[in-house]
């Protein structure tokens, strides 16, 4: 009953949200983000330590700050924008997203090779559910996910990407239907930058050894499949710009070798 109560709690925010002019939710997104820095100690302080091991020596303490409650602030922005986003047509989130080195991708499905796209928690990730299927949706175009623990929200968010197209993977239920999908020809995106525990290979990470999934690697190898990365920036209100990489797998790589080069490329 609790979980009906927040679905019906959550449907009715989003649709307020969406009904917003998108430049108006994201300036409000930055006033939330800073908001959010102000009261978040934990989770601060916890963006101030990773932000330092990620930069080390290169830059001043002050600075650093400075960067976290930035991040705090586009964080706040991103995820209303993204409630919008996700309910509009490919066509109008084009007005506000440009696409680089999409051929990437392009070049190697028309070619007949499967592509295991490496994702990370950065930016609006979503946009991918989004854009994907309208300049590859020649091919089929899936995602590996984690099921959400309300059915009802994980229901209505499932319903909503696959209206583009994409198909959706839950890892509980197995891999085989992902590799089915790759030797067919498709491509998979993958998140990666999460911490993988025990079942994870210990690869370097800014500089420290990170338990790292070795999904991506083991499905490309497994399948013959291209690893290319993307990530989506913000590059101004309510503006983003999403980025390809080149193929960076190589074929006599092992499954950690690979693996730690997907680190380094989320690194950049």
């Amino acid at each position: 009953m609790l979980d009906f109560v927040v679905y019906i709690l959550y449907r009715a925010g989003s649709a307020i949200v969406a009904a917003l002019p998108l430049r108006l939710l994201f300036a409000a997104g930055q006033i939330l983000g800073s908001c959010s820095w102000l009261v978040s100690g934990k989770y601060r302080r916890l963006a101030e330590r990773n932000v330092g091991i990620a930069f080390g020596d290169e830059k001043p303490p002050g600075e650093l700050r400075r960067l976290v409650r930035r991040h705090f602030r586009r964080l706040g922005a991103n995820l209303l924008s993204s409630v919008k986003l996700t309910q509009m047509s490919p066509e109008k989130i084009l007005q506000r997203v440009t696409i680089e080195n999409i051929e990437s991708m392009d070049s190697r499905f028309r070619a007949g090779i499967p592509v295991v796209l490496v994702l990370s928690h950065l930016g609006i990730w979503e946009l991918f559910a989004q854009l994907m299927p309208k300049f590859v949706g020649y091919v089929r175009n899936a995602s590996v996910y984690q099921r959400l623990g309300n059915r009802f929200i994980d229901a209505h968010v499932r319903r909503t990407r696959s209206q583009t197209g994409l198909e959706l993977f839950d890892r509980k239920d197995g891999f085989q239907p992902v590799i089915d999908l790759l030797r067919s020809g498709g491509g998979v995106g993958v998140l990666s930058d999460q911490h993988a525990g025990d079942h994870g290979l210990w690869t370097p990470f800014f500089g420290r050894l990170a338990s790292t999934s070795p999904l991506p690697g083991l499905l490309a190898k497994r399948t013959r499949a291209a690893v290319i990365a993307a990530a989506v920036y913000t590059t101004g209100p309510a503006r983003w710009r999403m980025v390809f990489t080149e193929r960076f797998d190589q074929p006599d790589a092992s499954i950690a070798d690979l693996t730690s080069k997907i680190n380094k490329v989320i690194e950049q």
